[in-house]
């Protein structure tokens, strides 16, 4: 799957100018937690989100700054939290530097992205134009999706699924095949042999149940102290 499978589209925006207020109850009237900021030409330019909000002087939470940081710290530093916390404009508040995908962008590296850099949602761009938006909700609903069409699979031969179960292992580096039998009847895969630890014949279970076509698995596989 890509960005262009489970993005949000088509994407609310805002432009630099866009007013404070307006940006916030753009933000409450849409539900969203996020708003893309664009130049006249539809290119993205910085992204508001809900944490661009929340060190507010109106509301009594910008940062307190110690003696020593007011009176030794960077004046630049200090004024980029002048402006972000006193900021009247999208461009002002704005975070600038945004993390974004592409159409084609595999949805296993947004996720990387979303966990790594700690953050909730990515823009999708074409030729720096905004045309969707991944979230971790949309990411769930992948999830979702993908797993309620795995429950209602496709009928398919028991020899199909056990060859496809059976390939899928060798390339696994857990699964010890040699220790391994595959059997499957009527759709229900059996598995028999040795393994090493729970957790190894946990993992042959799993990997069963991933098998499209699959009604139930049934683990007779041993936990052998022979094989540890």
């Amino acid at each position: 799957m890509h960005a262009r499978d489970v993005m949000t589209s088509p994407v609310i925006t805002a432009l630099p100018t866009t007013k404070l207020l307006d940006v916030v109850q753009i933000l409450l009237e849409n539900r969203i937690s996020a708003l893309p900021i664009v130049d006249r030409r539809d290119r993205l330019v910085g992204l508001v989100s809900e944490g661009d909000l929340v060190r507010r002087t109106e509301i009594g939470t910008e940062h307190r700054k110690s003696w020593f940081l007011s009176a030794f710290g960077s004046a630049s530093v200090l004024a980029e939290e002048f402006v972000r916390s006193h900021g009247v404009t999208a461009e002002e508040i704005m975070t600038r530097k945004v993390i974004a995908a592409k159409e084609d962008t595999p949805v296993r590296e947004i996720a990387e992205l979303l966990g790594g850099r700690k953050i909730k949602r990515v823009p999708v761009l074409r030729d720096r134009q905004v045309v969707g938006m991944v979230s971790r909700a949309n990411l769930l609903e992948a999830l979702l999706v993908q797993r309620q069409q795995q429950m209602e699979p496709p009928s398919r031969e028991d020899g199909v699924i056990r060859n496809e179960l059976i390939g899928f292992l060798k390339h696994e580096p857990w699964a010890e095949l040699s220790h391994v039998n595959v059997m499957v009847k009527d759709s229900i895969v059996h598995l028999w042999g040795s393994v090493r630890s729970e957790s190894q014949r946990d993992a042959l279970t799993v990997a069963a149940e991933n098998i499209a076509g699959v009604r139930e698995v049934v683990n007779h596989a041993h936990v052998s102290v022979t094989l540890l």
